[in-house]
């Protein structure tokens, strides 16, 4: 699996950490940046990428990151053909995956621990999508996608 990655710099850390985490997982890492903690870091120039690779293909799945992650999802979410699921806990995790077939994540450096990102990213990554009933569900999310 490849995953991509995009934060600003409010989200650095957690990047690095789920960056080697992922490593250690044998999956390949695609880091869009930021790669400082420097900031002003301006997060669209970092998650737009990120969500790209997902959409055109060259990449399974990302994992954004910045401080609250509200802003980061928004920006992922404007990619067509991506389903940001904005995560704070492992039932947001779980459910993006098992419900909404989400192919990114977005999360707040500020507004959970570093062990609570880690295992939102493990959960990300091994729920697979339940389908059934919420096959309909994804389709209109694409439908009206295309008719914006």
């Amino acid at each position: 699996m490849k995953i991509a990655l995009g934060s600003d710099h409010a989200g650095f850390n957690y990047k690095e950490k789920v960056k080697n985490f992922l490593k250690e997982s044998c999956l390949e890492v695609i880091d869009c940046g930021t790669f400082a903690p420097d900031p002003p870091v301006d997060y669209p120039d970092y998650v737009r990428p990120a969500a790209l690779l997902v959409a055109q293909g060259q990449a399974d799945r990302a994992i954004v990151f910045g401080g609250s992650g509200n802003g980061e999802a928004m920006v992922a979410n404007k990619v067509k053909g991506i389903r940001c699921a904005y995560c704070f806990n492992e039932e947001s995790a779980r459910l993006g995956r098992l419900h909404n077939d989400a192919n990114a994540i977005s999360i707040g450096q500020r507004l959970i621990s570093e062990e609570m990102a880690l295992k939102i990213v493990k959960i990300f990554l091994e729920t697979p999508f339940e389908g059934g009933r919420h096959i309909p569900r994804i389709k209109k999310m694409m439908e009206y996608e295309n008719a914006s």
